[in-house]
This record gives structure tokens, sequence and C-alpha cells, in this order.
């Protein structure tokens, strides 16, 4: 018997006919199933949305305190005529989730962005057996092969107090939902204060609130004492950088926390001190594990370098193709450096 797809992309996003509903929709819809936070998965205008329950603060501190919004837990499921939804793991940012799909013996996951590498934000990503995955492909080429993040971490760490003891404050600019909680997840509180950029204070508020652990941390304002400034660790948006707002940091020594750090050049165009790679995003060989023990036939590659990707999968027996979305994965953070001070306070 032959079934139409579970899951087709249009113009508003990906959409589950026999649902109505659509995951990460791009254009505002009636009912939106949500991945994860990320503006590029969470748009404004959805009359419904249904998110893991760890999304749910920091969805409201972006798109508004009043949506309609309604939460679950890993593994819980919900049905909407007759097909069988489930959130699991990502392990991408605090709260992310792959979205399971079932019906008519037919099992579609739709993974958003993910991580395979365990990090202390985020529930571990879990693979999902399905007969369909939907993928992403930020970093899928071979060239991007992720260090662990213990040593990145632990270089961090010795910068940052290298830089204290010659009376340097130091500025890492990662995203500030993500990337901004793993620095501080992993900086060394013995060191000296951790001290945060408005726009990540409110998103890592919003996921404390959402039960999250971190070290404590203190709101940079401009009534914040120079003493305590000097030598601390600032958390902020790429997008801070080489603003007015870094006035108050000086002496400073600046990097980058990003997957793209990985590009020569990359770093240098960004006029940082120093560039650590380190991704929300699976690497090349953790995104074809991931595929792999999906036990899936058929994937479809969303975002990211999706014509080699795909071209690839083929090579090693998938049924893959591309498909077009709106989903930018780590681009994302370079446009947000790109464009400026879009997250300043």
């Amino acid at each position: 018997m032959h079934h139409k797809n579970l899951l087709e992309i249009n113009d508003c996003g990906i959409y589950c006919p026999q649902a109505d509903v659509y995951i990460d929709p791009w254009k505002p819809v009636n009912k939106a199933l949500i991945t994860h936070a990320h503006g590029d998965h969470s748009r404004w205008g959805n009359k419904f949305y249904l998110a893991h329950r760890q999304s749910e603060a920091v969805m409201r501190l972006r798109l508004g305190a009043d949506i309609n919004l309604q939460t679950v837990a890993y593994g819980e499921q919900i049905i909407i005529n007759g097909v069988r939804i489930s959130y699991h793991p990502a392990g991408h940012i605090t709260g992310s989730a792959q979205i399971r799909l079932e019906y008519g013996g037919q099992v579609w996951v739709a993974s958003g962005d993910y991580k395979t590498e365990q990090d202390k934000t985020c529930t571990p990503f879990e693979p999902v057996r399905c007969h369909t995955f939907i993928t992403e492909s930020t970093f899928g080429l071979p060239i991007y092969s992720w260090r662990p993040e213990a040593e990145i971490f632990a270089e961090m760490n010795a910068w940052w107090r290298s830089n204290r003891e010659l009376g340097f404050s130091t500025l890492v600019c990662g995203y500030s939902l993500g990337k901004a909680q793993r620095i501080i997840a992993n900086a060394d509180p013995e060191i000296g204060p951790i001290l945060l950029h408005g726009a990540v204070h409110n998103v890592t508020e919003a996921l404390r609130q959402d039960g999250l652990q971190l070290p404590p941390t203190r709101r940079l304002t401009s009534d914040t004492p120079k003493e305590l400034i000097r030598g601390s660790l600032v958390v902020a948006p790429p997008s801070a950088l080489n603003t007015p707002w870094m006035r108050k940091l000086q002496p400073v020594r600046t990097a980058m926390a990003s997957g793209w750090m990985n590009l020569r050049g990359a770093k240098r165009r960004r006029a940082v001190d120093r560039g650590f790679v380190l991704s929300d995003h699976a690497d090349w060989q953790g995104l074809n594990e991931a595929i792999r023990q999906t036990g899936a036939q058929q994937v479809l590659v969303t975002h990211g370098y999706t014509a080699a990707f795909s071209r690839w999968l083929q090579s090693q027996g998938y049924d893959a193709r591309e498909v077009q979305t709106l989903y930018t994965g780590e681009l994302g953070e370079l446009q947000e450096v790109d464009e400026g001070a879009s997250e300043a306070e």
C-alpha cells in the first residue's frame, strides 16, 4: 500500500498533512512543533507552539510571555489525529529536541540541529530509529572534526588565567543562546568573576528558570566597578565585538568561540586575539554516526552543506536528497557578527 509522505516541505516549513502541524515553520502557521529556541527554528507569529519544557522560559523571553505554548518532556507522547508525536534529546542546546512522528507504519524523525558530543548544558543526543531522517549538515564536510570540549575549555581557562595575571580582562564571544551557557558552564570560577553582557544575561536567567545549573554570574552594566572587570571573564554575543560597549573592558583580550574558527582567515577577519573551535553542531563524523544509528534508509538534508552531504550519503547507499529550507545553522553566528550590534543592550 502506497503511503503519502508523512512529512513534506512547503513554503511555510516542514509540514505533516495528517496532523496538520508544522515543524519549525518559517512563516506563521496554526500549529508549530518547535525543535529548539534558536531564532531560525522558533519564529514569532504562530497561533500554537509545542516545545520541550526546558525551552519554555527562553521562548517566552524571545517571542513574548503570552505565546500559546504547551511543553512536553523527552519521550512523552502526544497524539494528533492519529499521529504519535514525541520529543527526543538532540544535544544541541538546553531543551533542544529531535521530533519523532509515527503514523500508518511510518516513522519520521526531524533532527532540528544536533550534536553528538556530551555537554553539561543539555541532555545528551539520543539516536531515534526511523525510516526517514531529516538531518542538518551545518558542518557536513570531512574538514570539520572537533577536538574534545574538555581540551578546548582547558585551553580557554588557562588563557583567561594568564590574561588575569597580566592585568587584562578576557572577553569570549559566543552565541547568546547555547554557546554562551556552555562557556559559562565550563569556565573555572576559581580564576575570577564571570560577567555577562545584557543579552547573554537575559537568556541565561531564562534557562536557569527552566532548571539549568551554572556557576554564579553577574550582569555587566555601566555601574560595574572597574576593579571587578579587570581580570574577569566576560561572555558576550559576537555582535558586541568592536562596539563602544567594549570600552569598559579595556585593557582586554578577545576571543570567539565558534565552529567557524576552524576555517583559516575567519579568526583574522573578526579581529580577535584567539579563536576557539567550539560548535553546538555535530562534526562530519558525528553526522555520519548519528545517521547510521537511526537505521533510516531515506535521508533528507535541510541546511548546511546540503548538496555535498546528500551526494556523499547517496554514495554510501542511502536514498538521500537535499531540501530547501530557511534554517541557517551556525551561519546565524556569522551574520550576527556582520550585522553589528543586533543583540546589544
